[in-house]
């Protein structure tokens, strides 16, 4: 058996994920950590969705205007005075606009710092810098930058952690708190943070099952039989800019919003508040990160500090907001690493006005994703006729719903996708109940416990030829659909490597209905050939998803994704564009019944009848006249 480390895993559009996380805590798993090697040649490469891309930035603009909305208010009587205790007074900076001050920047293995006097603990000083100053420096914007490489120590090597420490003092004072005539503590701002970040690296035992073999390197095999599927490893990223955040609100204690409140602190004493001290990684992207191992011998490092506004201080503190949904789990709803790294690039390589469009037409593509989804369920729930509707189409997305859910459930996918998929499966199977007549027979039980369910086609469904092009269709589509079947079954047990049969049989019928899926949509066409009718169609889903189908085609070729995604967007247009064909050479026709079962004939009947006047109608004939019933 070998192990194979695994990347992005090959699953819907909704299903990108990424296999290195970081952890939370911040634990550092023990032993030795090598050179990670390229993942293998994946499986299957599924298209991103884009729409999480642009779910995630939506998202981050809720919440800056909920934290907007903070400020809006204004000062707020009610929370300066707490239930049963003294009024709470506004406090002020504890360093006025135009503070002298210097900067230290110490660098430790140790989270708690207090060696101020070994000199190689001292990574940079800046002396004589102003608070709210944004005129000096190299660029003229207030910024300062200091760039060095640090040698890795073995319990760096070792996936051990690093700390930066970072104060800042009025000018004439020193951070160590045993220099008595030169610390004072309103007089100096502190802030500290982990520079490595642990990530966490997946491995799954892959093989060819046919051979035994793998191309898996033979190192990546006996890491992850020393240490399991899951490795915690380090990476460090050489960038980090230090923010002091140029400001004098009248903060009051324990009425700061969130998730402002973590970054202000405030004295026990005097209850003013000290510098805001921001380490702002928000730009460091993944992509730039390497594993810290015994091969690196120098660490690059390249520090800056500038000022920056409250304003942009809010934007980049609710970006870096957990998710409101985290009380699922760190793993449950965040977005992933590369996800993140694509609403960066999207905001620095994006035109502001595509920008804007996208975000605009994002909305508008989850209104008609919402529309079409309460039209389809609308239409399944009042529809009285079967004629012209594929009822073995309903079952084969049944058959999609449920691979894809064990396709997903066999790669450890994100909870809530695998939550989504679920919900999708049981409207599937919701839409079985509507095509046909499900009972449980009760008398002809499963071992003699089980109730047994029964199927019956409706009777609508029968009498109609709809039920005898439907099998034609599925006939001659399966003359295509098995013999691309198979073909694939091969190359996939040939050339690809698997978990085990189990593993194999989902990736391979996933892989297919990703690629083939689209064949299934046909034997509808097929049906309207026969019939020379699109009146049983529901136009107003099928309208809104072609909206959306169009949409996806936007920024199949705006975002960049694969080519085989782009393909995808391309096939699923023409065959809207069939139905639009369709429904202009099959001219309405009055005989025909619409999804409500109602024809146009029987409409006009009806209209006539209630327009006749009453003395004229004809009674049934079981039927009394309204004097009668009286008497009665």
């Amino acid at each position: 058996m070998a192990a194979q480390e695994s990347g992005t895993t090959g699953v819907p559009a909704v299903i990108n994920r990424q296999e290195a996380v970081v952890s939370s805590n911040g634990a550092a798993a023990g032993g030795q950590v090598e050179q990670t090697a390229q993942p293998q040649q994946q499986q299957q490469q599924p298209p991103p969705n884009a729409w999480q891309v642009i779910k995630g930035v939506l998202f981050r603009i809720f919440i800056i205007w909920a934290i907007s909305s903070w400020f809006r208010r204004g000062s707020t009587p009610q929370d300066q005075t707490s239930p049963g205790g003294p009024p709470r007074v506004p406090s002020r900076n504890l360093f006025p606009k135009d503070t002298l001050m210097d900067l230290y920047i110490y660098i430790s293995e140790q989270e708690e710092f207090t060696e101020f006097n070994d000199t190689s603990a001292l990574l940079w000083e800046q002396r004589d810098l102003v608070f709210g100053d944004w005129t000096s420096g190299e660029n003229g914007d207030g910024c300062y930058e200091h760039y060095t490489e640090m040698d890795t120590s073995e319990h760096i090597k070792k996936n051990g952690s690093l700390y930066v420490h970072v104060y800042f003092t009025k000018s004439g004072f020193h951070p160590d708190p045993k220099r008595k005539g030169q610390y004072r503590r309103i007089a100096t701002a502190h802030a500290s943070r982990m520079l490595n970040k642990y990530k966490r690296r997946r491995f799954q035992k892959t093989k060819n099952l046919l051979t035994g073999e793998t191309e898996v390197d033979p190192e990546i095999i006996k890491r992850a039989e020393d240490y399991g599927p899951v490795e915690v490893i380090s990476h460090w990223h050489p960038n980090l800019t230090i923010n002091l955040v140029d400001d004098n609100t009248a903060w009051v204690k324990g009425a700061v919003p969130p998730p402002l409140d973590q970054y202000v602190k405030f004295d026990a004493v005097s209850g003013d508040y000290f510098p805001i001290v921001y380490f702002n990684d928000y730009w460091n992207l993944q992509k730039d990160y390497f594993p810290v191992n015994e091969t690196v011998e120098k660490l690059p490092f390249r520090v800056s500090y500038c000022p920056l506004s409250l304003w942009r201080w809010q934007l980049y503190a609710a970006q870096s907001t957990r998710s409101p949904w985290n009380f699922f789990g760190e793993d449950l709803y965040e977005q992933s690493d590369e996800e993140q790294d694509s609403v960066k690039v999207a905001l620095l390589e994006t035109n502001p006005y595509l920008l804007a469009l996208t975000i605009i037409v994002s909305i508008v593509h989850s209104i008609f994703e919402f529309l079409a989804f309460k039209n389809d369920i609308q239409f399944w729930n009042s529809r009285q006729s079967l004629e012209g509707l594929s009822v073995r189409s309903v079952f084969f997305g049944v058959f999609q719903s449920l691979v894809v859910l064990l396709y997903i459930l066999d790669n450890e996918t994100n909870f809530v996708v695998q939550v989504s998929v679920f919900i999708g499966l049981l409207i599937d199977f919701w839409k079985i109940t509507k095509v046909m007549d499900v009972k449980l027979d009760r008398e002809n039980k499963i071992a003699g416990v089980v109730p047994r369910i029964t199927f019956k086609d409706k009777s609508t469904y029968v009498e109609s030829s709809t039920k005898v092009y439907d099998d034609m269709a599925f006939r001659y589509l399966s003359w295509i659909l098995f013999p691309l079947l198979g073909c694939y079954a091969v190359y996939s047990l040939l050339y690809l490597e698997h978990k085990g049969w189990y593993s194999w049989v989902l990736s391979m019928l996933y892989g297919f209905l990703l690629t083939f899926g689209f064949i299934t949509m046909t034997p509808q066409l097929f049906i309207n050939y026969k019939l020379k009718s699109v009146a049983h169609l529901p136009w107003r889903m099928l309208t809104y998803k072609a909206l959306n189908t169009f949409i996806d085609d936007l920024f199949a070729f705006v975002i960049r994704m694969p080519m085989m995604y782009r393909i995808g967007c391309l096939r699923d247009d023409v065959v809207f564009f069939i139905y639009l064909y369709q429904r202009w050479i099959y001219r309405v026709d009055p005989t025909r019944v619409n999804e409500f079962g109602i024809s146009g004939e029987s409409h006009l009947a009806q209209t006539a009848q209630n327009n006749t006047p009453s003395e004229n109608r004809t009674l049934p004939e079981n039927d009394k006249p309204i004097e009668e019933k009286k008497n009665d």
